[in-house]
């Protein structure tokens, strides 16, 4: 059975306490994980000292280097896992069997985390604003003949990770590039991929008293926010709103992505179907970026027809399938109550175009297979003011609404992406400038599409250094 230990900072520890991975498939033996405690991550702080001077003596260039070289054995090399070591095919083994994203999927999720690595000088150009690196080793540089310096902004950069989708691990890698160690609490249903990186990147030749990695319960989660100066946190409304206006947390919630169709491009509206497809289903619709709304001013009932004819043809696969295209639920009681939960807020003024479009011998939404449950792709028409019209879930969902354009940029609300299919230029000034838009995609760019360069929320240079003022004497 493999075990799944607890890294820290250099020194790889078994506890007595451990707890099963969750696994969609029932009856086949499970993975452990070795838990940590509160007491434990207290104590460990007092090594972040040495774990920042062990990535400092390296300097930025040869961190760069060793993550970039990472992408590799990330990809093909067999890394450790406690006593054992583990290759890439057992890794996409482990990982779908846990989270339940097909095993094509969690190797697309694979190659996003590869890139971020690969092409880290790129990003951190993007996100250091051409800013050389080596100020990251003196604290003092020059940007446009402008003498810039720096200064840390916390002593680590926690992270309490999700387990929906292997591809947001990429968001914390540049962190260690930035000479900032990582302290990681991984979700519980896939301890497996933040710990790959992790020795991939020990093994491409950062130190590993940078990395503290501690499978652990909620209660440890939240102590690592109150420990931290910098924290990634990811979850639902419920965390979103607990952390609202703490600056040092940066909070992962629901997207609420959304498409936005123009008047002068609606009227083509078929000619983005393909476009819609991939913002509402790719990556299995787990990603905060997948759309969960689309806004055109007219043609609403035609274009879901469409879109639910299109996404009806994703039907559930065994998860070794290379076309799978729909996520497995570890919990089939969580796949049953998001149904229920569409189902109850259906009515009169709502209608699910999915369940018209599907054959008889596919009528049901919820699949179950071989043991394993699955959600159909759902496609609902419903007006603005519904509650389904802004509603997101950890499956291909999407609401069709109408709304006139006029009003159509205030209507958005909170949105992580919204892709805006318009050459207006009136209306693409108004979408530039919506503060509630975090990532704005002009043109015909999925919302699902990614540059590394461009977070989508927030910029991690930024938060973990700040600039302040230097004066030099002279000499």
């Amino acid at each position: 059975m493999v075990h799944v230990p607890i890294l820290r900072h250099g020194t790889v520890y078994t506890s007595l306490d451990t707890a099963p991975v969750p696994q969609v498939f029932p009856g086949r033996e499970a993975a452990t994980v070795s838990l940590a405690n509160a007491a434990m991550v207290r104590r460990d702080l007092r090594r972040l000292d040495a774990a920042r001077a062990a990535l400092r003596a390296m300097g930025a260039r040869a961190r760069i280097d060793a993550t970039v070289r990472a992408a590799d054995l990330f990809l093909h090399a067999a890394l450790p896992v406690g006593d054992d070591l583990c290759g890439p095919d057992a890794y996409v083994r482990d990982c779908a069997a846990s989270t339940g994203l097909p095993e094509a999927l969690v190797r697309a999720n694979m190659a996003k985390v590869a890139y971020v690595c690969r092409e880290l000088p790129t990003i951190l150009r993007g996100l250091m604003r051409g800013l050389d690196v080596d100020v990251l080793d003196t604290g003092l540089g020059e940007q446009d003949g402008v003498l810039v310096g720096l200064v840390p902004t916390t002593r680590a950069l926690a992270a309490v990770l999700p387990s929906n989708s292997p591809g947001v691990h990429s968001l914390w890698i540049p962190a260690l590039a930035l000479g900032t160690p990582v302290v990681l609490k991984p979700g519980s249903g896939d301890p497996f991929t933040p710990l790959r990186v992790v020795q991939a990147l020990i093994a491409a030749g950062l130190p590993a008293e940078a990395f503290g990695f501690y499978p652990a319960d909620r209660a440890v989660g939240n102590e690592l926010v109150e420990l931290h100066d910098r924290v990634l946190v990811f979850g639902g409304p419920d965390v979103a709103r607990r952390y609202a206006g703490r600056p040092g947390v940066s909070v992962h919630g629901p997207g609420f992505a959304k498409v936005l169709v123009g008047d002068d491009h609606v009227d083509a509206w078929a000619d983005d179907l393909d476009l819609l497809v991939a913002s509402v289903a790719s990556n299995g619709g787990r990603s905060c970026i997948n759309a969960s709304t689309i806004v055109v001013p007219r043609h609403a009932d035609a274009l879901a027809h469409a879109l639910a004819t299109r996404l009806a043809a994703l039907e559930p696969r065994p998860l070794d399938d290379p076309e799978a295209g729909l996520a497995a639920f570890a919990d089939a009681g969580v796949a049953r109550a998001i149904s229920a939960s569409i189902d109850d807020r259906l009515g009169d003024d709502a209608v699910d175009v999915s369940a018209a479009v599907r054959p008889p011998e596919r009528a049901t939404r919820v699949v179950t297979r071989d043991g394993l449950t699955w959600l159909r792709p759902t496609v609902v028409r419903c007006p603005p003011d519904h509650p389904l019209a802004r509603t997101e879930f950890g499956f291909p969902f999407v609401a069709v609404v109408e709304v006139p354009e006029a009003d159509a940029v205030d209507w958005l609300g909170p949105t992580l992406v919204c892709a805006a299919l318009t050459d207006d230029r009136d209306l693409a000034r108004r979408l530039v400038d919506a503060g509630h838009i975090d990532r704005l995609h002009l043109g015909a760019v999925a919302t699902s599409s990614i540059r590394w360069d461009q977070p989508h929320e927030g910029n991690l240079f930024e938060w973990l250094w700040r600039r302040r003022a230097v004066a030099l004497g002279p000499g």
